[in-house]
């Protein structure tokens, strides 16, 4: 899916519509002793059954998260593009 580098749009911060540097939000580390993380460990353990997390379809798409940079004040927020969108986005000038 393409983009524009560089967006219209509100910032909550200056209370009015600025233009905003667009980029893609990327997943941080990993924490391995989160809980989730740990339950989700025990799930996979003993034998049989249906393993939990093994899925054998993949998503065709996903609903892409962009972090917008407003140009006056340089704070961040996030804005989540609508519908299921392509696997990559694609940011053009």
């Amino acid at each position: 899916m393409k983009y524009p580098k560089e967006v219209n749009a509100y910032c909550p911060n200056c209370r009015k519509h600025t233009l905003n540097k667009a980029k893609s939000a990327s997943k941080g580390k990993a924490r391995p002793m989160a809980m989730g993380n740990r339950k989700h460990e025990r799930k996979l353990m003993g034998h049989g059954g249906k393993r939990a997390g093994e899925k054998t379809v993949k998503k065709q798409g996903k609903r892409q998260k962009i972090i917008l940079e407003c140009s006056v004040c340089k704070k961040k927020q996030e804005r989540v593009i609508g519908t299921r969108t392509k696997k990559k986005i694609e940011f053009n000038a």
